[in-house]
């Protein structure tokens, strides 16, 4: 019924515009014929058409701004109304104020309650984008800023004259012990801007994974023998078709990143199986584990779930986020269990070839 009562509504107003705009072409039509006479002119028909036509939609023009104008001022168009205080958020979010929420000014205007449920939802995101980018900006400053103060406070230490060879060569090795660190964030920040903004290059190729894992644990030995830890590997032959560089970096992070955490004397379990058309990688330690409430953020840019571990590790707090960008490049996925003080498993499943 409302609907109907719309087209109505609708139909009746199309009827009103068509026979305004044909009232005023008509009283163009005896104004120029008047024009015409008085001051002689003969116009071709065509042309005389022409000019009625467009004088006659200049007097439609004309009078319909005049008479929206005033309905306006004197508020009686209350579908104007309803469209003030969207036009007013708008202008607030486009200064960068992502606070603005509005009620739907009209319940009966379901196009206005629409519009404004849509400013609503688009407020809310981009608050967070900024907050997201706020925090990345600390997060970027505070871990760069780390690295330069020691760097700098080791340089000035170093121009007292009275330190001893064995001070100064200790200094020296700080100082390229947070260089590197700050050499390896802006590295890992490069790259993780390229995965992010798809600038990187994915080349998937027909491979031996297990060779891969097989090699890279080779090349953690001198970490893992020192630690005196507990290798225990089971890897299945597998081909898969992927990018061999980029899930070289994920095995690579996972596996340094078990070691490290892992006390003198544990254990480190990798496993590789194939399951239903899936590969599925898995490495456990027997490290310090990870807090429950940490665990759904410890794949985000910066986050450490124990910063003063994390520190005496070392680590940007950005090994994760990449890991996770190259398993999703690949359409993987990537899942942690863990329990604080008892060790972490981390499972990645992958398609055997990415589509």
């Amino acid at each position: 019924m409302k609907r109907l009562k719309q087209r109505t509504f609708s139909f009746i107003w199309f009827i009103f515009i068509l026979f305004f705009i044909s009232s005023m072409i008509t009283v163009s039509f005896f104004v120029t014929g008047y024009l015409y006479k008085t001051f002689g002119w003969h116009l071709p028909a065509l042309v005389a058409q022409i000019i009625n036509t467009l004088l006659g939609l200049l007097l439609t023009s004309l009078l319909i701004g005049i008479i929206t104008s005033t309905a306006r001022s004197r508020g009686w168009f209350p579908e104007m109304r309803g469209f003030a205080p969207v036009i007013d958020a708008l202008e607030k979010i486009a200064r960068g104020d992502f606070s603005v929420r509005l009620e739907s000014p009209l319940r009966d205007n379901q196009m206005v309650g629409e519009l404004a449920n849509s400013i609503n939802k688009m407020a809310v995101e981009l608050n967070q984008m900024e907050n997201l980018r706020q925090e990345f900006i600390s997060n970027v400053s505070h871990e760069i800023q780390s690295p330069l103060t020691s760097i700098r406070g080791f340089a000035q230490a170093l121009e007292n004259d009275q330190l001893t060879p064995e001070e100064r060569h200790h200094y020296l090795n700080i100082i390229e012990e947070e260089s590197i660190r700050l050499s390896r964030i802006t590295e890992d920040l490069l790259k993780l801007a390229s995965l992010e903004s798809d600038g990187v290059q994915f080349d998937p190729k027909l491979y031996r994974l297990d060779k891969q894992i097989r090699s890279l644990i080779l090349v953690c030995e001198p970490q893992w023998t020192e630690k005196q830890i507990n290798m225990d590997v089971s890897i299945e032959e597998i081909e898969i078709a992927a990018d061999e560089d980029l899930l070289s970096q994920v095995w690579m992070n996972l596996i340094t990143n078990s070691i490290k955490f892992t006390p003198e004397g544990g254990k480190l379990l990798i496993g590789l199986s194939c399951r239903n058309d899936k590969i599925e990688f898995k490495i456990t330690d027997t490290g310090i584990g990870i807090p429950e409430e940490d665990q759904s953020r410890i794949f985000e840019r910066f986050y450490k779930a124990d910063k003063s571990r994390t520190r005496l590790y070392g680590g940007s707090g950005l090994g994760l986020s990449i890991v996770k960008k190259i398993i999703d490049l690949h359409k993987g996925t990537i899942n942690l269990e863990s329990k604080v003080g008892e060790g972490t498993t981390f499972i990645i499943s992958l398609p055997l070839e990415h589509s």
